[in-house]
């Protein structure tokens, strides 16, 4: 697992935990550390689309383990992704596509709806191609 992966999963567990809005905190999360991710701040750069499965990847964990609302993690870590890769020049749809085929792989691994994740999914990549 990257360390990506690994800061994004605690970074949400933190937030979750302390409540609040689960599809914004997961937005801001998932977008800065793409771009962190992109931009190599950090350990390592990395590509923007491994960016973007790493950190979707790591929210859906943080959510599975502290319980929150998975619908609303995963619209608010697709769009969040999503924004953070067109912020640093990845490609929309390909962010789009990677963003919402990890959240629905991942959500199957955890043990969630699958079918609740990928209509999530899909919002998330609405909303967010709604700000291109």
């Amino acid at each position: 697992m990257s360390s990506i992966t690994d800061d994004v999963k605690n970074v949400l567990t933190s937030l979750i935990s302390g409540a609040g809005d689960i599809a914004l905190n997961a937005q801001n999360v998932a977008k800065e550390n793409v771009v962190k991710a992109v931009q190599g701040v950090g350990v390592v750069a990395t590509t923007g689309t491994v960016a973007v499965s790493d950190v979707v990847t790591g929210g859906i964990e943080a959510l599975s383990s502290v319980g929150g609302s998975m619908t609303d993690g995963v619209v608010g870590l697709v769009r969040g992704a999503v924004d953070g890769a067109k912020e640093v020049g990845v490609d929309v749809a390909e962010a789009a596509g990677e963003a919402a085929s990890t959240a629905v792989h991942t959500v199957s691994r955890v043990g969630g709806d699958v079918g609740e994740a990928a209509v999530a999914a899909v919002r998330g990549a609405i909303e967010a191609a709604g700000d291109v």
